[in-house]
């Protein structure tokens, strides 16, 4: 039985389990298992961006007919799921740094997308952190590389303890594989790909945002280390659909866009809204569950300050996974925080039943609105589709 850090010691298949003597083993240690299997193991670890990257690398190699396993922690909108069993010897998969998990892994290929301070009921700080993101990078072996984004200053401050080859992408004048020339339009995005200092070609987008462009940087700098064609690499990624929850368009009814994004940490919202922002509707509503009482304790001002962005902002009150209630400590946090920065146009809903109907009563046509949050928010952009939809205001869907 295999089981994920999300799932108590006190679940009843695991406890039957034990109780069978069945082998009971956590998720990283059968990931492991499995990269070491694989002639290349490809692990994607990062505060952000993960899930996305790691899917854009799986298509990059199917498309270069390596034929790869692929483990996600979203569904994959080309896949249909969030793994596919692929016939090849190469294996993406995402390396979580909750509770160290990423270092039971040892990829063949170590992507560091972002790092940022994150989990800190498991670290004890930031600087905790970073040394477990170098202990991850130099598990690689001496064949491998390691793959970094250059434009993320937790990144810059490890570099120096890497002790593996290194390839760096991103924005940054520096960097091995970098953007040029970045157009965004509506959804969409291209840019130029520039790698040791010669221009490779165009790359078109069909996900929004800048974080998705150095999310396709990272996946071009694995296609080129594994010898996929530029050509190649460029057609994957401007096939790729997307992620679910990851801006996923829910529907839009009577001119109001509803979205959704699994963004639970301040760096994620802003990235998310600074991308609908480039999609060009009048008004940005956003609507958010915080996520752990952990987390809103500790970055409430933080979270308030990223909502900026955002021309109204309902906060409702936490998803709690795996914790449980701290004094104190609730939506409302956020809530206080927004108005403290200065937003103009925040409101709390401690019920989230209540919730779709309060947005129905605020939005107008012209609208997005974006549910946000690593709980079950995305139910509530489905609501509201319903009751514009019985509003009479069109038809729902996407």
């Amino acid at each position: 039985v295999v089981y994920s850090t999300a799932v108590p010691l006190s679940n009843p298949e695991l406890q039957e389990a034990y109780r069978r003597k069945v082998p009971v083993i956590r998720r990283a240690e059968m990931l492991g298992e499995l990269m070491r299997m694989m002639r290349y193991s490809i692990g994607v670890a990062g505060t952000h961006g993960k899930t996305t990257t790691t899917s854009m690398i799986g298509a990059v190699l199917t498309e270069g007919g390596l034929d790869p396993t692929l483990i996600v922690g979203g569904r994959v909108k080309s896949v249909g799921s969030n793994a596919r069993l692929g016939g090849g010897e190469y294996l993406v998969a995402e390396a979580d740094e909750f509770d160290r998990s990423f270092l039971r892994l040892a990829p063949t290929v170590a992507v560091i997308t972002t790092l940022e301070a994150e989990h800190l009921d498991c670290y004890r700080d930031l600087e905790e952190i970073k040394d477990a993101f170098v202990e991850y990078a130099n598990k690689v072996p001496f064949f491998g590389w390691v793959v970094a984004c250059l434009d993320e200053e937790g990144v810059q401050d490890i570099l120096p303890r890497v002790e593996r080859p290194l390839i760096t992408y991103g924005l940054s004048a520096q960097a091995d594989v970098r953007a040029e020339e970045v157009e965004f339009s509506g959804m969409n995005s291209r840019f130029l790909v520039v790698a040791e200092g010669e221009p490779m070609g165009e790359v078109r987008l069909q996900v929004p945002g800048l974080h998705n462009v150095k999310n396709a940087l990272a996946a071009i700098s694995v296609g080129l280390a594994l010898e996929v064609p530029f050509g190649t690499i460029s057609k994957a990624l401007e096939k790729f659909a997307g992620v679910h929850r990851r801006f996923e368009v829910k529907g839009e009814v009577g001119g109001v866009m509803v979205v959704d994004d699994y963004a639970h940490h301040p760096s994620e919202i802003r990235a998310t809204l600074q991308a609908a922002r480039l999609v060009g509707r009048k008004r940005i509503v956003a609507v958010f569950q915080p996520h752990l009482y952990s987390r809103t304790r500790d970055f409430a001002m933080l979270f308030g300050r990223s909502f900026l962005e955002s021309d109204l902002l309902v906060v409702t009150d936490v998803y709690p996974a795996r914790e449980g209630p701290l004094p104190g400590v609730s939506g409302e946090l956020v809530e206080d925080a927004a108005r403290k920065v200065g937003h103009r146009e925040v409101y709390y809903v401690e019920d989230k039943e209540k919730l779709a109907g309060f947005v129905a009563g605020l939005v107008r046509p012209g609208d997005m609105v974006i549910t946000m949050g690593a709980g079950d928010i995305w139910k509530v952009g489905e609501a509201l589709l319903g009751i514009l939809t019985r509003k009479g205001c069109g038809d729902g869907g996407s």
